[in-house]
């Protein structure tokens, strides 16, 4: 599949905003002149990507994050210098659409800073039609693909505590990932209750955000 990217009519001049909600937060791997907390509302953060290549591989896929429809998202909005801007564009495109999971757009995020300003910035969401989305996961189908799962980036497990970590460290909680963290720390399985696995989209990112996070 080809990746799903923007047309270069579709950026503005002027410097680049990029929104991160999973390892992005925690290592971008670009320069950026601002870093800001911010929230995406329409979309929320979910472990619904298959990882064939960076968390896992076809054979033993991990599990990674996407923005997925509904609800809302907290995470890190980074300003970039307009004179870098094309280089970003081209890692991160490197970096998020090896197999062209995710779509690339452009959503108005809320900056949680003092003015707090509205900005277009630049955003990976999951493409619901690719092979490798996942859908509404249990958290014992979670943690079974995250144990699993270790690629070209390194441990899934690894990528799920660092996300939590940063999650933390901006000062919120995403009700889902905290819950497999816990399981996780514990190391060996634990069920949820049917309650739990019923969690709405919405309590995806209501604690509440979601991911690049990589593949």
């Amino acid at each position: 599949m080809s990746a799903i990217t923007l047309n270069d009519t579709e950026f503005s001049t002027g410097d680049l905003w990029v929104f991160g909600y999973g390892s992005l937060m925690w290592r971008p791997g670009f320069d950026f002149i601002e870093r800001v907390p911010a929230r995406l509302i329409g979309e929320h953060r979910a472990l619904c990507v298959y990882s064939f290549v960076h968390r896992g591989t076809p054979e033993k896929p991990g599990l990674v994050l996407g923005l997925d429809r509904g609800g809302a998202c907290r995470g890190i909005a980074f300003r970039i210098a307009e004179k870098h801007s094309a280089a970003t564009i081209a890692y991160l495109r490197e970096r998020e659409q090896v197999t062209s999971v995710y779509r690339e757009v452009k959503r108005s995020v809320w900056l949680e800073n003092e003015a707090r300003e509205r900005v277009s910035a630049l955003v990976y969401v999951v493409d619901r039609g690719h092979t490798q989305y996942a859908g509404r996961l249990s958290l014992t189908e979670q943690l079974r693909h995250v144990l699993q799962g270790h690629g070209q980036s390194g441990v899934n497990r690894d990528y799920v505590l660092a996300t939590v970590k940063a999650i933390e460290a901006e000062g919120f909680r995403d009700s889902q990932l905290h819950r497999l963290a816990a399981m996780l720390h514990n190391q060996h399985p634990i069920h949820p209750s049917s309650a739990e696995d019923a969690a709405s989209p919405g309590a995806h990112g209501s604690a509440i955000g979601h991911p690049p996070r990589r593949l």
